[in-house]
């Protein structure tokens, strides 16, 4: 190979060197001062604000309830607001909540301490969230004590008010569908036993008459 052949290939190959670093680095943030080829600076994670006042708090242990945390937590600082929360039909804890401290600092700290931490045999999930997340509705009705429906109360008189004909024959034959379903599943257990009857039949049930006291 010549010299004249020798130098077009070092001019080419300084070329494609080039070209590879040029695409590597595309996009760089600075050169270093030492020289050598640029570098990008390390992408830093999106902080949440520090203004947020706002932690979610997830796998709450049963029994852990609003005073509970209240007398817990406060031991950082002020609690501005909590919320357990809760089943609206029976009332029970659905074992996360959101607490609001007036200080974001102690906001922050507490999530730093505070997440998995073990607590009755929960890990704790604790996490700040931003304001711009905090849902508008989400201290609605917080200062109020919830008060769980009577369903006993509300089954009552559900069972005892007025019927008519019709509800009344219908709930008897119900009646009396279950009662031969357990007859068959006695006499098929070879238990010598007989049912008594189920009294009422297809009648409607009387209403009560009142009667005028006597003067």
């Amino acid at each position: 190979m010549g010299a004249k052949a020798k130098k077009g290939l070092k001019k080419k190959l300084k070329k494609s060197s080039e070209l590879v670093i040029s695409r590597r680095d595309e996009g760089a943030d600075y050169l270093p001062l030492e020289g050598g080829p640029r570098r990008k600076l390390p992408k830093e994670e999106v902080a949440v604000k520090d203004t947020a006042t706002v932690l979610y708090i997830g796998r709450i242990p049963h029994g852990f309830y609003e005073d509970q945390m209240e007398g817990f937590f406060k031991q950082f600082g002020k609690v501005k607001r909590l919320r357990v929360a809760r089943n609206k039909k029976t009332g029970k804890s659905k074992h996360f909540g959101f607490i609001e401290f007036e200080s974001p600092e102690v906001a922050k700290i507490v999530a730093d301490c505070m997440h998995n931490y073990l607590l009755f045999e929960h890990m704790l999930q604790v996490h700040l969230i931003p304001p711009d997340r905090v849902h508008p509705k989400l201290w609605k009705g917080v200062n109020r004590n919830y008060k769980p429906p009577d369903w006993t109360n509300i089954e009552r008189k559900r069972l005892n008010k007025p019927r008519t004909v019709e509800e009344q024959q219908h709930l008897v034959e119900g009646i009396l569908k279950r009662n031969r379903k357990r007859q068959r599943k006695i006499e098929l257990a070879g238990i010598d036993y007989e049912c008594p009857d189920v009294v009422g039949g297809s009648q409607p049930v009387p209403k009560k008459i009142k009667f005028d006291e006597e003067e």
